[in-house]
């Protein structure tokens, strides 16, 4: 069954299941979704293999079901024996080796595979059940719109917004659950007043609290102190562990808040001992320094005479430096100039030497015609009969048979370069260099058109080429490159069908990264003389006068290196063998 060529809405993105049929033993009677935790923001309504698996409300009739993997068909294609499959499911036949219909058996090829626009769009108008109909969902819909459905379904299982919860829960239940159920909802500390998530608040109060009590670590008679009040406290907690304010001057107390007035109001004289003690020892450091200044201070002219010694000596060794860099500069330059007159002499050099060589070769040869002329003089005298030629008529009917020998090869190397570049497969690569140049000549009118070598559809197959004017023909000269297809006489016409049939594709090729190929196809009209039996040469060439404006084709990608690649290719698919 064919239709219109219709798209499936690329829209609908959403992943169902299916029900099974009396009809279709085949059938599972329940299938799992593939892909049950898919989110509705990034939707996939086609399923990424095989067909639909929705629960359809009434049973699928065998007509809607792939003969590959026998669940309803998402995007049906049918093929030449009138089966039907999935996309997915052609595409996976089209990869073996030898690709046949798995019901009947019979090849099966990609060009003669179609879309079945119509029974997709019968499908899309199958009424399914809701993909949450395990959660509750009684609705009933098309299959087309099944999207709608979901996006606004109350049983959709969806993840909680909250990142950090890993709940899942039915879309109706979200607004109570971030209200009153999640654990990383906000609320409010007791103690400190601020806004902290109900999972963290217990570690809240128990480290960072600044309003929540805390007992003691000195275990006073204050049941509790805040957090925040702590450090004063431990200041004033009599239980607190505290060294002596003159532990500094060498007092050695250590001992409670309560015991250390006490020690300060008992240890008053021995306090102004240590300090006094310290006050000694303090003066002669002082002394000490005092007497260590004065001898480097004693010091400073002479270091002073020293340094200004040394920056002399500097400037001396800086103006020496600059001389010195002169004086190289100038060997630089003179032994520059005599590398280059070495240069001239050894090139000098080397040019004699090749003509007196070549003097020496051509004494040589000198003295080998003269050694021929002699014995072929002293032969003539010693003959009874004349001699019928001259020496100069040998020499001229050698001549003429090495000039004959020279077109041979050059008609023989010609037809190696044109065997060697043959395509017989029914495509031609065509590889014009010096476009530039070629273009120019094409303007001045000395070059206006260019032939491409013979390619064949087979070795006993039509013979044709290409030929391109690259500054346009017709209504193209000028503004556009204008590309044609010949057919050339060959050598196994008489076995071959005519008029030529066949589909012709031209093509200029993208040689940049996006390779955007620039193409034009036709059928060869019957009627016209360009595709009947070559009677000379080649017939009348067919194509495009307009293939290509010039600034189309020369702003691009499409030459490169002064270089552009042509390609036609012939389908040759349903062509007989001759």
């Amino acid at each position: 069954m064919s239709g219109r060529n219709v798209e499936v809405p690329q829209e609908l993105q959403i992943p169902v299941q299916q029900r099974s049929s009396p009809s279709q033993p085949s059938l599972p009677n329940r299938i799992t979704p593939l892909w049950p935790d898919q989110s509705l923001s990034s939707p996939s309504f086609l399923p990424p293999h095989g067909g639909f698996r929705d629960y359809f409300v009434l049973p699928l009739e065998p007509k809607y079901c792939c003969e590959s993997c026998h669940l309803a068909l998402c995007n049906p294609k049918q093929t030449e024996c009138g089966h039907r499959f999935c996309e997915s499911c052609v595409r996976d036949l089209l990869r073996e080796a030898t690709p046949t219909c798995p019901v009947d058996g019979g090849p099966l090829f990609e060009d003669k595979i179609f879309k079945d626009v119509c029974c997709g769009r019968e499908i899309m108008g199958l009424r399914v059940f809701c993909r949450n109909e395990r959660n509750g969902c009684k609705e009933q819909m098309t299959l087309q719109q099944l999207l709608e459905h979901l996006q606004d379904c109350p049983y959709y299982e969806l993840p909680c917004p909250r990142a950090e919860c890993k709940e899942k829960l039915l879309r109706k239940d979200v607004p109570d659950h971030l209200a009153k159920r999640c654990k990383y909802r906000d609320t409010i500390c007791p103690h400190c007043k601020k806004t902290v998530l109900l999972a963290d608040l217990k570690k809240h109060e128990e480290t960072v609290c600044p309003a929540f009590p805390v007992s003691c670590p000195n275990k006073c008679s204050y049941p509790s102190v805040l957090r925040s009040e702590l450090t004063s406290h431990q200041h004033e907690c009599p239980n607190a562990q505290v060294n002596c304010m003159f532990s500094r001057y060498g007092c050695s107390f250590k001992g409670l808040n309560q015991e250390l007035k006490l020690h300060e109001a008992t240890c008053m004289a021995e306090h102004l001992r240590l300090m006094l003690a310290g006050n000694f020892t303090l003066e002669k450091k002082m002394e000490d320094i005092k007497s260590e200044l004065h001898e480097r201070y004693l010091v400073l002219p002479s270091l002073n005479s020293r340094v200004t010694e040394i920056e002399n000596r500097y400037e001396e060794l800086r103006d020496k430096t600059k001389q010195m860099e002169q004086k190289i500069s100038n060997i630089q330059k003179l032994l520059s100039s005599h590398s280059e007159k070495m240069r001239e002499m050894d090139a000098e050099l080397r040019l004699l030497r090749q003509t007196k060589d070549e003097v020496d070769a051509l004494k040589n040869t000198v003295e080998a015609i003269r050694n021929r002329v002699a014995v072929l003089e002293g032969g003539s005298r010693g003959n009874f009969a004349p001699v019928p030629h001259t020496l100069e008529s040998l020499v001229s009917r050698h001549d003429d048979m090495l000039s004959v020998h020279e077109i041979r090869l050059a008609d023989m190397d010609l037809r190696f370069q044109v065997l060697e570049t043959a395509s017989y497969n029914g495509t031609l690569i065509w590889k014009i260099r010096d476009y530039k140049r070629r273009k120019q000549e094409a303007v001045a009118g000395k070059t206006l058109s260019l032939y491409s070598q013979p390619f064949y559809t087979g070795y006993f197959g039509y013979k044709m080429c290409a030929r391109v004017y690259l500054n346009g023909d017709g209504m193209g000269k000028g503004t556009h490159l204008s590309l044609f297809f010949v057919v050339m006489r060959g050598e196994y016409d008489a076995l071959l069908t005519w008029p030529f049939k066949q589909k012709v594709t031209l093509m200029l090729m993208d040689q940049g990264p996006a390779r955007k190929h620039l193409c034009d196809a036709f059928k060869p009209d019957p009627n016209s003389s360009s595709f009947k039996r070559p009677v000379g040469d080649m017939n009348i060439a067919s194509g495009c006068p307009l293939f290509v404006s010039q600034p189309v084709l020369e702003n691009g990608s499409y030459i490169k290196d002064d270089t552009i690649f042509i390609k036609v290719v012939v389908d040759t698919s349903d062509l007989p063998d001759p």
